[in-house]
């Protein structure tokens, strides 16, 4: 059998493998799904699952010697690998559960590669990790984040680890925001690749370290390959110390909001 994803570059296998969890995404939006429980309200159905398959034969035939983390099956591979790609078959879960189609696909490989599938659109935004696009119809258009809709996507959903000193919903109340900003929430990250696109002026969110999230990874790869500024709700970089996320369009727009978040 011929391998179909020989000779893709990381870009292209991001690409193919987002693509193919998007695909077995839209066919089976609208079926009674089972649900997989969590556990504190959170659930997979079995259209996560079968994405996550979808996605891990093409990493796993176009590079066969690579390590995976999925949101639904865990770590394949050492957690320690040099290479190693951080897969969340279906953000928006709950929403696409009750008929919504605000979801996301994200796959991302660690520090590299990453592409998030918006399988309704039709859309697959990707980055090679120094530019990066959309895929519409077959053609490639490079992106160019802008605050011009003056749009924030806040991710309201919990955990809230920094309830003490942050809270998201806090912001939608306060003046300086309601002055410089209208505030969204889609609860998807396909929100992150609509910052890089110009269809978000800037994301926010609560949280630990998410750089290395498979949630976060995909959209933080587009975010930064355009020229986003991208650091915790502290100012400060993500990484290991990281306190969830604010992502902006240009440097303007973050100190902006930064100025909303610091004086709450």
């Amino acid at each position: 059998m011929i391998n179909s994803y020989e000779g893709l570059d990381d870009a292209g296998v991001a690409t193919a493998a987002a693509q193919a969890g998007a695909d077995v995404v839209r066919a089976m939006y609208g079926q009674r799904l089972a649900r997989i429980d969590k556990g504190a309200g959170d659930f997979a159905t079995t259209a996560d699952v079968e994405a996550e398959k979808a996605i891990l034969a093409v990493i796993h035939a176009a590079r066969p010697d690579d390590a995976v983390l999925g949101e639904e099956g865990g770590q394949q591979g050492a957690a320690g690998a040099a290479r190693q790609w951080l897969v969340d078959p279906l953000c928006g879960t709950l929403n696409y559960a009750v008929g919504n189609m605000l979801v996301a696909v994200n796959v991302a490989l660690r520090g590299g590669a990453a592409a998030v599938a918006d399988p309704f659109s039709g859309e697959v935004f990707h980055t090679d990790g120094d530019t990066a696009w959309v895929r519409r119809d077959g053609a490639d258009t490079e992106l160019v984040p802008t605050a011009a809709t003056r749009l924030v996507d806040v991710n309201l959903d919990p955990p809230f680890p920094n309830a003490a000193t942050f809270r998201a919903v806090d912001l939608l109340a306060h003046p300086g925001f309601v002055e410089g900003f209208r505030p969204r929430v889609v609860s998807t990250t396909i929100a992150l690749a609509w910052v890089a696109a110009g269809k978000r002026a800037a994301y926010v969110t609560d949280g630990g370290d998410l750089s290395g999230s498979v949630h976060f990874a995909a959209g933080i790869a587009l975010c930064r390959a355009v020229g986003c500024v991208v650091t915790g709700i502290d100012g400060g970089p993500i990484g290991e110390a990281g306190r969830g996320l604010v992502v902006a369009a240009d440097g303007e727009t973050h100190e902006r909001l930064m100025s909303v978040v610091r004086g709450r």
